[in-house]
C-alpha cells in the first residue's frame, strides 16, 4: 500500500518529518539561537585583537566567571551583615571580620609570593584552587548565613584568601598571554572589564536567589567556581613556563645580593604602589563608612539600602569608566597617570568636605572609582615595563598583598569614625593627600624614557 498517496503522511510523523515534529523543532531553534548567538557574540569579543589566539581570550572569560562568583558571595552576605541587625552590633561585627582578616593578610607578603615561586609550573593549577576552595566555602556559609553566626567570619575570611591568592596568580599570567602589539595596560582593563561587566550581569540573579532563601545565592557562587575550576585547566600551557624566575621582596636584601626586588628597580614602582594603596585605603574607608552612615542618615527621600546602593553604582560605574578607558589609553608615562588621577581625587575630596552633601558622596566615590581603576592599571604597567621577569610573578604578590592589607586598614577607620559625614571627607581627603604626595614624589624622581619605538617593553 505504499503507492498510495495517504499512507505518506503516517510515516513522515514516524520518521520525524511531520508537521508537528518540524513545528518543535523550530520553537527549540529559536529558543535555542538567543543563547548561542550571545554566546558567540562573547566569545568574538573576549577573542579579537590576537586574544584567541594568544590565551588571553580564555583568562578574560575565566576572570568573568571570578567576578560573577564573588559577587553572589557578596550579595549573600551583605544582608547578614550591614542591614540585619542593629547599628552598633554591625559595626562590632564588620569590625570582627576585619580584625580575622587583617592578621593573615599581614603575613601574606611572605607567604603567597613565595608559595607561588615554589610552583612555577602549576600556575592553572593554582587558580583551579582557588575557584575550588571557594566553592567549598560558600556550601560551608550557607547553613550559617540566615542566622549570621560566628562561624560565618572563618569562611569568609577563606573566601577573601583564595580571591586574592587567585588575583596574585591572574596578575603574573597576564604578561605570558599578550597578543602581538598589545600592551599590558590594555590587556589588564580587558580582563578587568570582563569582571566587572560579569559581576553587574550576576547581581540581579544573585538578588533574585537571595529572594528564594539565603542560602540560594551561595549555592549558586558554588556551581559558579566549580565551572570556573575547570575552565582554569583550560588556559595554554605556557601560563605554566617559568624559567630562572626568582623571588621579589621589598627590602633591601636584593641590594646586597644582586638580585632584582621593587626596591632595586628606582622609586617609580615604589611610589607608584604607595599612591594606589592610598586609593586601595580610600576604596575601604567609603565603602564601610558611608554603608553605615547612609544606614543612620539615608539620602534624602531614600531608603538606608537604596542610598548605598546609589552611591555603590556610582562607585561601580566610575570603575567600569575608568576600566574602559584604559583600554583605549595610549600614554607612555603611567606615573603621569597615577600623579594626575590621585590629583583629581583629592580635589574631588576637598570639594565632598566643604560642600557636603549627598551629591558629593556619589561625585566623590564615582571618581574613587575611576581613579582608583586607572591608578591600578598604570601600576601594573610600571610592574611590567621596570621589574625584571624573574621576579615579576612575586612583584604582584608583594603589590596585591600591600593594597590588601591598605584597604582593610582603611575599612577598620572607617568603622571607628563617628558618622558624621564632614569628619568622614576630611579623612578620605587626608588619605588621598598622603597617597598624592607619593604620586608626585615618583613623578618627579621619574628619568627619561626611550622614547615609542624603542626596545622598551609595552607599558600603554
Amino acid at each position: 500500500m505504499g503507492q498510495y498517496g495517504h499512507v505518506a503522511p503516517v510515516r513522515s510523523s514516524v520518521d520525524g518529518s511531520g508537521p508537528a515534529r518540524r513545528a518543535g523543532r523550530a520553537v527549540g531553534r529559536a529558543l535555542h539561537r538567543p543563547l548561542t548567538g550571545t554566546a558567540r557574540g562573547i566569545r568574538r569579543a573576549t577573542h579579537a585583537h590576537g586574544a584567541g589566539e594568544s590565551g588571553l581570550g580564555k583568562l578574560i572569560e575565566l576572570h568573568a566567571i571570578n567576578g560573577a562568583g564573588d559577587v553572589m558571595i557578596t550579595v549573600a552576605l551583605a544582608s547578614t551583615v550591614f542591614f540585619s541587625v542593629p547599628t552598633d552590633e554591625a559595626r562590632g561585627r564588620v569590625a570582627l571580620y576585619l580584625a580575622i582578616t587583617m592578621a593573615p593578610f599581614t603575613l601574606l607578603a611572605p607567604v603567597i609570593g613565595p608559595l607561588l615561586d615554589r610552583l612555577p609550573h602549576g600556575r592553572r593549577a593554582a587558580m583551579a584552587a582557588a575557584m575550588l576552595s571557594r566553592a567549598l566555602l560558600a556550601v560551608m556559609m550557607s547553613g550559617a548565613v540566615a542566622t549570621g553566626g560566628l562561624e560565618l567570619y572563618p569562611a569568609a575570611l577563606g573566601v577573601l584568601v583564595a580571591s586574592k591568592a587567585y588575583g596574585v596568580v591572574r596578575s603574573a599570567v597576564v604578561p605570558r598571554l599578550l597578543p602581538p602589539k598589545f600592551s599590558l595596560v590594555k590587556a589588564n582593563s580587558r580582563v578587568t572589564l570582563a569582571g566587572l561587566l560579569a559581576t553587574g550581569a550576576a547581581a540581579p540573579v544573585g538578588v533574585g536567589l537571595q529572594a528564594i532563601g539565603p542560602p540560594w545565592p551561595l549555592y549558586g557562587a558554588c556551581a559558579i567556581f566549580i565551572w570556573g575550576t575547570f575552565a582554569a585547566f583550560t588556559l595554554p600551557h605556557k601560563v605554566d613556563e617559568a624559567k630562572g624566575e626568582w623571588r621579589a621582596r621589598l627590602s633591601t636584601h636584593e641590594a646586597r645580593s644582586r638580585k632584582p626586588g621593587l626596591r632595586t628597580v628606582g622609586p617609580s614602582v615604589l611610589c607608584g604602589l604607595l599612591a594606589n594603596a592610598a586609593m586601595r585605603g580610600l576604596s575601604g574607608f567609603l565603602i564601610f563608612f558611608l554603608a553605615f552612615l547612609l544606614r543612620e542618615h539615608p539620602l534624602s527621600g531614600q531608603s538606608a539600602a537604596v542610598s548605598l546602593g546609589i552611591v555603590g553604582v556610582a562607585a561601580g560605574v566610575g570603575n567600569a569608566c575608568g576600566t574602559a578607558v584604559g583600554a583605549w589609553l595610549r600614554a607612555r608615562a603611567p606615573e603621569v597617570i597615577v600623579a594626575a588621577v590621585l590629583c583629581l581625587t583629592l580635589g574631588v575630596a576637598v570639594l565632598a568636605t566643604v560642600f557636603f552633601s549627598g551629591l558629593f558622596m556619589a561625585v566623590l566615590g564615582a571618581t574613587a572609582g575611576f581613579c582608583q581603576a586607572l591608578a591600578k592599571l598604570s601600576l601594573d604597567a610600571m610592574i611590567q615595563r621596570d621589574v625584571p621577569e624573574a621576579v615579576r610573578t612575586s612583584a604582584f604578590a608583594r603589590s596585591e598583598t600591600l593594597l590588601q592589607v591598605a584597604w582593610v586598614l582603611g575599612g577598620a577607620i572607617g568603622i571607628a569614625l563617628p558618622l558624621n559625614g564632614v569628619l568622614g571627607m576630611a579623612v578620605a581627603a587626608v588619605i588621598v593627600g598622603l597617597g598624592t604626595t607619593m604620586a608626585l614624589r615618583g613623578l618627579r624622581a621619574t628619568p627619561p624614557r626611550p622614547q615609542p619605538g624603542s626596545s622598551r617593553p609595552r607599558v600603554a
